[in-house]
């Protein structure tokens, strides 16, 4: 039987203050996809979440509740049977000798390139091939014409070398933008995601307007990244959130490896120190 994985894909800030152009994947397989579902439905059920968990729905009120179904969503990480990635650029590696088009196409460039480096799909050892990939995609903001071009731009894939010689064949008709309302897997990956924009950009530090202290949003968000971040390093001890992440050794890791972060940097770049963080 032909092993079959699905791709979760979201994108976040596009701008940020240090950093920015956010996309977050996770992966599971066909057989695993079903439990790894009811089991995330079962505690957000339990936890009297009847609606859409995201992000920017995070505070005191239900951070425990977000608590649970993070602890539920990374039993599944450390055990590998949900991989995940995360991708972001640094404000300070200015991209150099850009065309015009090139500019206004970044975003479905970064996210091209996302998808086909991210989860080292190239090293997939699989035991019975081929290897079929569904790419699930949260709604994209941008024009229908574009998003079409960039998902046969994706499902072209499957002709690269790479991907040939790991047989993983891509169908056209098995790549689609979802609602994440839909799909808990998602939704999690959208909490992931904005955890790591929100620590990195140090939105944990903001303050409000009227005050010198920090809203109880801010607080509560800031208690729930660090308990993600305690999940990650119970995989890897000293996890680095704004770098990306060794392969120790070994290359086939960036497969292997249930968790990863991928700081993108492109080729020819021009390093503006006033970004980083001071």
């Amino acid at each position: 039987m032909a092993t079959e994985y699905i791709i979760y894909a979201d994108e976040s800030l596009r701008d940020g203050q240090y950093y920015s152009n956010f996309y977050g994947g996770a992966l599971v397989s066909a057989k695993d996809l079903t439990p790894a579902n009811q089991a995330l439905q079962a505690t957000k059920t339990t936890q009297n979440l009847h609606g859409e968990i995201k992000w920017s729905k995070v505070t005191a009120q239900y951070l425990d509740k977000y608590v649970a179904v993070m602890d539920s969503f990374f039993e599944w990480v450390q055990q590998d049977k949900i991989k995940v990635r995360i991708m972001f650029t640094h404000n300070r590696n200015i991209p150099q000798g850009l065309t015009v088009e090139q500019r206004e196409s970044s975003y479905h460039r970064l996210y091209y390139q996302f998808i086909k480096h991210a989860f080292g799909l190239r090293y997939i050892e699989a035991t019975d091939p081929p290897v079929f990939l569904r790419i699930y995609l949260d709604r994209m903001p941008d024009t229908k014409e574009a998003n079409a071009q960039f998902k046969s731009y994706l499902a072209g894939l499957q002709q690269s070398p790479e991907f040939r010689r790991a047989k993983i064949q891509i169908k056209a008709d098995q790549i689609a933008e979802i609602d994440s309302h839909n799909h808990v897997i998602l939704q999690c990956l959208d909490v992931v995601l904005g955890a790591m924009q929100f620590r990195l950009n140090d939105q944990h530090r903001q303050k409000r307007e009227d005050s010198q202290r920090r809203g109880k949003r801010t607080v509560a968000k800031e208690k729930l990244y660090r308990h993600i971040s305690t999940k990650i390093r119970e995989v890897y001890p000293g996890f680095n959130v704004g770098i990306s992440t060794g392969v120790q050794g070994d290359v086939r890791n960036r497969w292997h490896h249930p968790y990863r972060h991928w700081l993108f940097m492109p080729r020819n770049v021009k390093i503006d120190p006033a970004h980083n963080k001071p």
